[in-house]
């Protein structure tokens, strides 16, 4: 048997809830995975992503800006469509010719033209994206840039007087403008397209029924750099009927929000590292994603653990 991929949409408790699902045949039968994709989750904006004030003024600025380009990086799953998505529902509105290029749409937006990747017939994102700019469009969003090709075409509609939105396969937010650059486009372009890159992870979120304080292992305070955190309060999830004893319920995101000021430029033009441009953004006042877990940690919103899990890599 070929491995099969799918989607259809079922109506729960009166909320239609689309279900993508991928088969996969193995020796001992087919493997289902299915991915629940509920539109409701989309009807906030940017004040509903759960960061704090001041990084939501800096989000704000970018998405605010006429041109320029927004990139949002983290592993898959990380919740960047999402993410992307909620800005878009920030940004809509009948004055403006929005224009995604998806693979494939995960959810469906009135009032924005939505082109679904089809590599069987040719149309791939680089292909797809130059039609795009054939209609005249005020915010472009590109699902992912995979390619050269499609980075090429991307920075220079962000040169041209267009806002483009997209993700990227990185580490961290800084590690979006060197991919950039690994990928043949050149700084000065880099510089001058780039308003703001975003990095994100999902962590679970303690449920609040069974939510209590708990003091940490002092070897994962050692791992975190959390040493000199006695007195903190933290919590976990002792484990109920509404959680089904995990102690979690639900998950949230976690950014680290790089805008690309002035000197950040300088060093882009430079082919200054990932490590220099995240040194420059954090004197700047950027929060890395560790600092960004730990406070909503220390909120007692999610565990040390999961923050150890997801920003074991952020030094």
């Amino acid at each position: 048997r070929l491995p099969q991929d799918g989607r259809f949409r079922i109506k729960v408790m009166g909320k239609e809830v689309d279900l993508r699902i991928s088969i996969l045949p193995t020796a001992h039968g087919e493997k289902i995975v299915i991915r629940i994709l509920d539109k409701a989750s989309l009807t906030g904006g940017i004040e509903q992503m759960g960061i704090d004030q001041d990084t939501l003024t800096k989000f704000r600025k970018a998405i605010d800006a006429p041109h320029g380009m927004i990139l949002v990086t983290g592993p898959t799953g990380s919740g960047k469509t999402t993410t992307l998505y909620s800005v878009l529902h920030e940004l809509n509105n009948p004055v403006y010719n929005i224009v995604t290029v998806e693979d494939p749409i995960e959810y469906e937006l009135m009032g924005i033209n939505q082109v679904a990747v089809r590599a069987d017939i040719g149309l791939d994102f680089s292909s797809a994206l130059r039609s795009i700019l054939r209609q005249d469009p005020d915010i472009v969003m590109v699902g992912e840039i995979r390619d050269n090709e499609t980075a090429d075409i991307a920075v220079k509609a962000a040169l041209t007087g267009h806002q483009v939105l997209s993700t990227l396969h990185t580490n961290d937010a800084a590690g979006a403008i060197t991919r950039l650059d690994d990928m043949g486009i050149e700084p000065f372009l880099i510089s001058s397209s780039i308003l703001m890159t975003c990095a994100q992870r999902l962590v679970r979120r303690i449920c609040t029924n069974c939510r209590e304080e708990f003091v940490p292992e002092p070897e994962l305070l050692e791992r975190l750099a959390m040493e000199d955190a006695k007195g903190t309060v933290f919590y976990h999830g002792a484990g109920c009927d509404r959680c089904k004893g995990r102690g979690y319920l639900g998950r949230v995101a976690i950014l680290e929000v790089l805008p690309v000021s002035e000197a950040i430029r300088r060093l882009i033009i430079k082919r200054a590292s990932a490590a220099v441009v995240k040194n420059q953004a954090v004197n700047e006042g950027m929060k890395t994603l560790r600092v960004v877990g730990l406070e909503k940690a220390v909120e007692g919103i999610t565990t040390l653990e999961e923050i150890w899990r997801v920003t074991s890599e952020d030094h």
